[in-house]
């Protein structure tokens, strides 16, 4: 995978515990064009106000993030220990402070320990280009069991060029923006307006419709650097190349986001809601995460019980419009429920077994509209109590 003009580093500063990569670096030759998004969280980590106001000249140069503590409700300090970060790296660059970012990833409420990161960063700086994309992705990791990153390419005026991500995330899943950690770096020239424009529409699709367990983090972001070092000319609004550029951005978020959920902590399924036949997509997008983020939904779908009740309760609950006696539910293809009421003969036998496979559907036919969405959650299970429980130990 050649991504042209980015180069990677990653180093070992012992910010939670020693014996792991947990600072990284992502460097564009050249400024690059950014887009981004945020957690919606009114309680925003340092990096997270940071980057966003940094994000809105546009370009950037470097994105430097650590694993292991998240500079979360650290106050004065933690903005202050953001700030000194970039410093750091971009003094070593020789870029200026402002174009580079920062991330960070881990336990909420502790301050950075600076002094290893001021240790480690000429090492970082040094090492820049030494190490792979694939080696930020182990750096970034916290509760995730394997690093997550995907690559792509297409082509814009017969100039060849390459997208590729990574991301972190299996616990603190259900976004409101795009819960987790994910980066998108691209050699493509891209007009910044449309990169904004079709990384949230990317966003929405993908890591705006996964769950895991219902919190949203202090540090989501996710973002995108287009460099432009393919040589292409810019890709814009309204021309071929831009649809195709959408199409492959859509699919490279859209498969981040699925192994996150498939990461999800003590996961043992991977679970499609479809909600469809709703009055509108908002309606339908707002009862399929209901299901999806339902502790009974999800205990069911860990113990393998074909319990459609529960799914019902929570598609009334919801809020949306709903007729009961209009309502179909399918496991797969085994159709549960028909105009509200259980199908009865062998469905249950069925259903079950269904439920017993490690990826499966559920879906809810409203009969009343036009409208659907999609989500994808996990089941919730007895390892997750344990991750959680001494997360911080």
């Amino acid at each position: 995978m050649n991504i042209k003009g980015f180069q990677f580093a990653a180093v070992e500063a012992a910010i939670k515990k020693p014996g792991r990569l947990d600072l990284a670096l992502i460097y564009s030759e050249q400024p690059a064009a950014v887009a981004a998004v945020f957690t919606t969280s009114k309680v925003k980590a340092a990096p997270v106000l940071l980057d966003e106001e940094r994000v809105k000249g546009g370009r950037v140069q470097a994105l430097v993030v650590n694993s292991g503590n998240a500079n979360a409700c650290t106050g004065a300090r933690g903005m202050a220990d953001a700030v000194e970060t970039s410093r750091l790296v971009a003094e070593g660059l020789q870029i200026p402070p402002e174009s580079v970012l920062v991330a960070s990833t881990g336990v909420i409420g502790q301050p950075l320990p600076m002094e290893r990161i001021t240790a480690a960063v000429p090492a970082l700086v040094s090492n820049c280009g030494s190490s792979t994309l694939g080696d930020i992705a182990v750096a970034i990791m916290t509760t995730d069991t394997f690093p997550k990153m995907v690559s792509s390419s297409g082509v814009a005026g017969g100039v060849a060029y390459t997208v590729a991500g990574i991301a972190k995330g299996a616990g603190m899943i259900m976004p409101n923006m795009a819960t987790m950690l994910a980066f998108i770096v691209t050699d493509a020239a891209v007009e910044p307006s449309f990169l904004q424009e079709c990384f949230t529409s990317a966003n929405d699709r993908s890591f705006n419709a996964i769950t895991v367990d219902g919190d949203t983090s202090t540090n989501d972001t996710a973002l995108i650097m287009a460099n432009g070092a393919a040589g292409n000319q810019l890709i814009c609004s309204g021309t071929p190349e831009a649809e195709v550029f959408a199409e492959i951005l859509n699919d490279l978020l859209l498969s981040l986001a699925k192994l996150i959920v498939r990461d999800g902590e003590g996961a043992t399924k991977f679970v499609t809601v479809n909600v469809v036949g709703a009055v509108s997509a908002a309606e339908a997008k707002k009862g399929a995460m209901a299901i999806a983020n339902s502790s009974l939904v999800k205990t069911a779908f860990f113990g393998q019980d074909a319990n459609w009740g529960r799914i019902f309760a929570a598609v009334g609950y919801s809020g949306i419009e709903v007729e009961q006696l209009k309502t179909d539910l399918f496991f797969d293809d085994v159709q549960m429920v028909k105009d509200g009421l259980f199908a009865g003969g062998d469905a249950e036998a069925r259903g079950t077994e269904v439920l017993k496979k490690p990826d499966f559907s559920v879906t809810v036919d409203l009969h009343l509209g036009s409208g659907s969405a999609m989500v994808y959650t996990s089941d919730l299970s007895y390892e997750y109590i344990k991750i959680n429980a001494d997360y911080r130990t």
